[in-house]
This record gives C-alpha cells, sequence and structure tokens, in this order.
C-alpha cells in the first residue's frame, strides 16, 4: 500500500486545479463534459451523464 496525496482547487467558471504527489493538474468543462490537462501534459476528455455515475474517458496518446 502506498502513500497518496490530492488536494483539489476550485479556481471558478468551471476551472479546477488538482495538486498531487506528481504535480498540478489543471481541468475545466460544464456538467457532462470535461477537459483535463494532467501533470504529465496529456490531454483528457471525459463525456458524463450527470447523477448515473456513467461516463465515457479518451485520453490523449503522447506524441512522440
Amino acid at each position: 500500500m502506498g502513500f497518496r496525496f490530492r488536494k483539489s482547487f476550485n479556481l471558478g467558471k468551471g476551472v479546477k486545479a488538482t495538486a498531487s504527489k506528481s504535480g498540478v493538474s489543471f481541468s475545466w468543462g460544464i456538467p457532462g463534459f470535461r477537459v483535463t490537462r494532467t501533470s504529465k501534459g496529456k490531454i483528457r476528455k471525459t463525456f458524463s451523464i450527470p447523477g448515473t455515475g456513467i461516463s465515457y474517458v479518451d485520453e490523449g496518446k503522447d506524441k512522440k
């Protein structure tokens, strides 16, 4: 079992910053759709049906 740390900060207007031991990520969106820039630089798009717990996540591939 490993140690985890994560703290989220609402920055207003649907923007959120999350700090963890791997770095800081930022996300923005509206209910049902959210875009996240991870601490490793990847872009993640999350589509969901609010209130159901059903969601689909599309994470961009690394550019090499």
